[in-house]
């Protein structure tokens, strides 16, 4: 199983092919300057997810911002599915306080720095419609997102961006 930027995992690959890593590098760079420039509302939509992954290295370090043992927190907020943590929910995550702000900011997991811009389902939405040159598919974006109107307003105009720094590059090699 390969992995882009020790993050993405790509099931049913040994080893990223060289285009291909270039084209993921282009997806990335599309999903990181959406990222930069619209900078966390904390809306606690994203809290909502189905599914918040804690990293194993990530585990000791929100453990022991909470003051708890890593036992104590895995025990008490985690699950395993496969060879990732989740975080135990009921229908928003557990650190989502009333006022809807997260209890664990400074401590929170990567994949609730990143979301919505740098997360999987984002990034391979981006990195489809670069390679095939296809409008992307914005379906899955609530509209009462915070983020989805800044990102419908700019991902059309990057995409196109990212498939001429494409066109380049293959004409280039």
């Amino acid at each position: 199983m390969a992995k882009y930027r020790d993050k993405y995992i790509l099931e049913g690959l040994d080893e990223i092919p060289p285009q291909m890593l270039r084209d993921l590098d282009l997806a990335y760079d599309v999903c990181k300057y959406l990222h930069d420039i619209s900078p966390c509302e904390m809306c606690g939509k994203c809290c909502h997810q189905p599914n918040i992954t804690v990293r194993d290295g990530e585990v000791e370090r929100i453990a022991s911002h909470l003051g708890m043992s890593r036992d104590e927190f895995i025990d008490e907020y985690l699950y395993r599915v496969d060879d990732r943590w989740l975080f135990r929910k009921d229908g928003k995550c557990r650190f989502l306080g009333y006022d809807g702000r997260c209890r664990i900011w400074t401590g929170r997991p990567e994949i609730c720095r990143d979301f919505p811009y740098l997360v999987a389902k984002f990034m391979s939405r981006v990195y489809l419609s670069i390679v095939n040159g296809t409008d992307i598919d914005l379906s899955y974006m609530e509209d009462d997102w915070p983020c989805t109107p800044k990102i419908k307003n700019f991902v059309e105009e990057l995409i196109a961006e990212a498939r001429k720094k494409r066109e380049k590059l293959i004409r280039s090699l």
